[in-house]
């Protein structure tokens, strides 16, 4: 049997149940005991779009316009968060966040996923936006987290400059659109199941340990053609 099992994972790095998803999921990978069969591919989503940089609002002030709350709910939201992602080992200091939009931390993305360091893009720009409070529409600070995790940084700031992998960065969300992917992080087993949300580890493993068993005897039982002309 050749290849992996494939589990996709849509995202936006300003989300922070994503990245509490992704600590989650990576605990219940840890415990498979499949694990070398699965590879895992990240997907562009962007939960607000229309975000202008530079506007001057800090993350509490945002989403109390946007959700139409208090600034002190919006705090207290923040807070428990902010707990559930300390149990994780993760430091949000979202007093820090630079609300800006994220499409073109997308494109570093997508330009990653190209040189296989997708991963290693997403668990860098979550920790530059959660704790270090880093700007992720700022194209220098872009370039600068590309290269810590080993991409060239002239070619990175070039790419940055046009607008390569945009067209890459709205495949993922027309396509979550038409998967009826409303939120993120969201996990798609082998297209055949989806995860919303960053549920339990126990929840991943058990979607990892469904999916891998039927992906395996799919690979052993699959449709087949005989000499006598039947195919099935």
């Amino acid at each position: 049997m050749s290849g992996k099992m494939k589990v996709e994972i849509w995202s936006d790095i300003m989300c922070p149940f994503c990245y509490i998803g992704k600590r989650r999921f990576e605990a219940a990978i840890e415990q498979f005991p499949g694990a070398e069969n699965v590879e895992v591919e990240w997907h562009s989503f962007q939960l607000d779009p229309t975000i202008q940089s530079g506007h001057g609002d800090n993350l509490y002030s945002y989403l109390s316009k946007r959700k139409g709350i208090p600034y002190q709910q919006a705090e207290e939201m923040n807070r428990q968060v902010s707990a559930s992602a300390a149990q994780l080992g993760l430091t949000y200091n979202l007093d820090k966040a630079v609300v800006a939009n994220s499409f073109d931390a997308h494109r570093l993305i997508q330009y990653a996923k190209q040189h296989q360091l997708g991963d290693e893009a997403e668990e860098r720009l979550f920790r530059a936006y959660f704790t270090e409070g880093k700007d992720m529409s700022d194209h220098a600070t872009l370039a600068e987290l590309a290269k810590e995790i080993g991409l060239e940084e002239e070619p990175v700031r070039q790419m940055l400059a046009g607008n390569q992998f945009a067209t890459e960065v709205r495949k993922d969300i027309n396509e979550a659109e038409a998967l009826g992917i409303r939120g993120v992080p969201f996990f798609v087993f082998d297209r055949k199941y989806g995860v919303s949300g960053a549920q339990p580890s126990e929840a991943f493993l058990q979607a990892l340990t469904k999916s891998v068993e039927e992906w395996q005897g799919d690979a052993l039982n699959g449709q087949v053609c005989t000499p006598d002309g039947e195919c099935s």
